[in-house]
């Protein structure tokens, strides 16, 4: 019974999958090219071209078997307890215990976003920063907040530096975005037990307008909490308009709930497919290689049937002749078909941004995770990077790696994706222990690093800054849950390589809930 409830309450947090243990033995592997060398003991990375397809083809570049098993083998086999096996470079420093809340103990905060243009630019507004989190009631227990999360936003003064500014970011609650119920009116069963707000992104357009993306999403659960049908998930877009005074910033509109997309079954997974499909968070942004349109990418999963042995050779992805490939059967009759992520793509079509289409995914994660959360396009010297978000628990079996940022980098939208970092995908990582067992957000592992927990749902911002919310800092035996906003990072990013900058704030970690605009509107200024 234990083990079904616990199942479940994975499930409804979006953690769905198997905390994997052990050792292995490995050394630092080299990176010289685009073809990142094997480690002894370990398979050679999948070879990725980079190169770019036209958005609109069928060509799905995926984070293959062979590219994950990177990330055991650059963990440490020696690193003893409450150490950090992984590589210093990929490793986000650790976040204080002592760390201060943003919101003076009003809402739980976690998914955020800022005001962004086309080119995620992050603009203030007559003198005012604007973020957007995902909050909940205080009173709530944190780890029952995603059924009951909603979309709230906080302003501070633009252009002060973050050693001037209070600790905890000088971040001033405004309230919920929408009006009440409103998010709610979409669904056609109106019997939801309960309606609730996950992440997406705010673009703002001259005159303060503002649209935002947003996944409303309904449950069906009876009284002992147990689902009655599968979540209902979709993307949406509300329009509404944003005024500010000496006093701050305040929201009208977001009267009118676009929907926007839901999954179809055939390149995106649906609750009749699996209960615990995933189907969020979209990030809508312009192409200069294809002007006049507006694309979308979103987490999703492959649309197989729960459970299907689906996985091909392509998705285990070694090359001919490595002794250390694994037998596709072996892999296919284990758990590890059950993780199936992928990242999704939509064009918009029309001027207004609300009706899309449907591309093919851009990268798949089949029998390698289960979750792609949060996915965004970073452009930089050329190159189009996609970040992604996941955790230890939902790797498949036989992959391992921390809680973090993961990226790949190619020439396009959609291209052939290298995964960055010795062909890992790892691009910032908690400090973590892969040869010991992780355990919960609410219950670590006594083995683990007090930072395995610290940080997610990470948002990599102009000039590398990374923004996240604190989940869980400290042990077993003296552990503090977050609910606010952590310490921003940098990172340097350069080609398929991507590390820390510790010269950044002190010591890495830069200012709480640090979320700095880099451009500057009124009510006239031309927004891209």
């Amino acid at each position: 019974m234990f083990m079904t409830q616990l199942r479940r309450g994975l499930a409804s947090l979006g953690l769905l999958g198997l905390v994997l243990t052990g050792t292995a033995a490995g050394a630092q592997p080299q990176t010289t090219d685009n073809a990142p060398r094997a480690v002894e003991g370990f398979p050679e990375p999948t070879v990725h071209s980079q190169e770019a397809h036209p958005p609109d083809s069928d060509f799905t570049s995926r984070w293959t078997r062979a590219d994950a098993r990177q990330l055991k083998a650059m963990s440490d086999p020696a690193a003893g307890p409450r150490e950090n096996s992984m590589p210093e470079e990929y490793t986000a420093p650790t976040v204080p215990i002592s760390f201060p809340d943003m919101s003076g103990g009003r809402v739980w905060v976690w998914d955020s976003w800022p005001l962004t243009d086309s080119a995620a630019d992050q603009y203030s507004f007559k003198g005012w920063e604007v973020i957007f989190s995902l909050v909940a009631d205080r009173n709530l227990g944190f780890d029952d907040r995603h059924t009951y999360a909603k979309l709230g936003y906080f302003f501070r003064k633009a252009g002060i530096p973050a050693d001037q500014r209070p600790e905890n970011g000088g971040w001033t609650y405004g309230g919920l975005v929408f009006p009440e119920g409103v998010s709610g009116e979409v669904f056609e069963d109106q019997s939801f037990s309960h309606q609730t707000e996950w992440s997406g992104s705010t673009r703002i357009f001259k005159g303060g307008n503002v649209k935002v993306f947003y996944t409303a999403v309904a449950f069906y659960r009876n009284a002992q909490g147990e689902d009655v049908k599968p979540a209902d998930a979709r993307i949406m877009m509300t329009p509404g308009k944003l005024k500010a005074d000496a006093n701050g910033v305040r929201f009208t509109g977001f009267e009118i709930h676009h929907e926007l997309l839901k999954p179809d079954g055939k390149w995106y997974q649906n609750g009749e497919q699996n209960p615990y499909y995933n189907f969020r968070d979209p990030f809508t942004f312009k192409d200069p290689a294809h002007p006049g349109k507006t694309y979308m990418v979103f987490e999703g999963n492959t649309a197989t049937v729960r459970g299907t042995p689906a996985c091909t050779e392509e998705d285990l992805g070694y090359r001919p002749g490595d002794p250390h490939a694994e037998d596709l059967e072996t892999v296919r009759s284990s758990d590890a078909r059950l993780q199936m992520a992928n990242v999704g793509l939509a064009v918009a079509t029309n001027d207004d941004l609300s009706s899309w289409r449907f591309l093919p995914p851009i990268l798949s994660a089949n029998c390698v995770t289960d979750q792609t959360e949060r996915p965004q396009i970073y452009m930089k010297d050329g190159k189009y990077y996609l970040f992604t978000i996941s955790h230890r628990s939902t790797f498949a079996e036989g992959i391992d790696g921390p809680e973090g940022v993961y990226a790949f980098v190619g020439n396009g939208i959609r291209s052939d994706y290298q995964p960055v970092n010795r062909g890992s995908g790892l691009a910032v990582g908690n400090p973590t222990n892969l040869n010991y067992a992780t355990g919960f957000p609410f219950d670590p592992d006594y083995n683990q690093h007090p930072g395995t927990f610290q940080a997610y749902s990470h948002y990599v911002m102009p000039g590398g800054l990374v923004q996240s919310f604190i989940d869980t800092v400290g042990t077993k035996d003296s552990f503090r849950r977050g609910g606010t906003l952590g310490p921003t990072i940098r990172l340097d990013i350069s080609g398929e390589t991507i590390t820390v900058d510790r010269s950044y704030g002190d010591g890495g970690l830069g200012g709480y809930a640090d979320i700095p605009a880099n451009r500057h509107a009124n009510p006239g200024t031309f927004i891209p």
